[in-house]
C-alpha cells in the first residue's frame, strides 16, 4: 500500500461515489423527463411518472444519507481516538476549543507533533486542510470508510 500523505490521503471508491450515484442521478434525469412529457403532452397518466420520480428522489437521499451517517459515525470515533491520544501523550484532555474538523486533520500527525499542531490549531484558528499541510511526519489512516 502506497504511504499516505497530504497529496494522496482522501479515498475514492469509483463503484460507489461515480458508478451508484450516476445510476441514481441517470434514474432521476429519466424519470423527470417522463413526467415533463407526460404533463406537457397529456399523454398517459402520471400515476408511473409520478412513481418513479419518487423513487428516485428517495434512491438519491438513501445514498447521501449513507455515506453522511457513516462518515458522522468514524468522525465521531476520531474525535474519541484523538482525544485518547491526546491524554495518553499529555495527562490532559484537549483543549475543547479545537473543533471536530480540527482533530479529524490532527489524526495524521505523528505523537511528536500532534501537541505542537494542537496549540497551534486553537491559537491560529487553523483550518484543517491548513492542519494537514503543517504536518512533517504523516501518519497515514488506512482503515477509514
Amino acid at each position: 500500500m502506497e504511504n499516505q500523505e497530504y497529496k494522496n490521503h482522501s479515498r475514492l471508491v469509483p463503484l460507489f461515489h461515480f458508478v451508484t450515484f450516476g445510476l441514481i442521478l441517470a434514474a432521476l434525469v429519466m424519470s423527470c423527463i417522463k413526467y415533463w412529457r407526460n404533463m406537457s403532452t397529456g399523454l398517459g397518466g402520471l400515476i408511473t411518472p409520478i412513481t418513479f420520480l419518487l423513487i428516485s428522489v428517495a434512491l438519491m437521499l438513501v445514498a447521501l444519507f449513507s455515506r453522511t451517517f457513516a462518515l458522522k459515525a468514524q468522525d465521531r470515533a476520531i474525535r474519541a481516538e484523538e482525544s485518547l491520544r491526546y491524554f495518553v501523550l499529555t495527562g490532559k484532555l484537549p483543549d475543547p476549543r479545537l473543533t471536530i474538523q480540527q482533530m479529524i486533520a490532527l489524526r495524521f500527525a505523528s505523537d511528536s507533533e500532534v501537541i505542537e499542531l494542537a496549540q497551534r490549531a486553537v491559537k491560529e484558528n487553523m483550518k484543517a486542510s491548513d492542519i494537514k499541510k503543517a504536518i512533517k511526519n504523516w501518519k497515514g489512516d488506512y482503515y477509514r470508510v
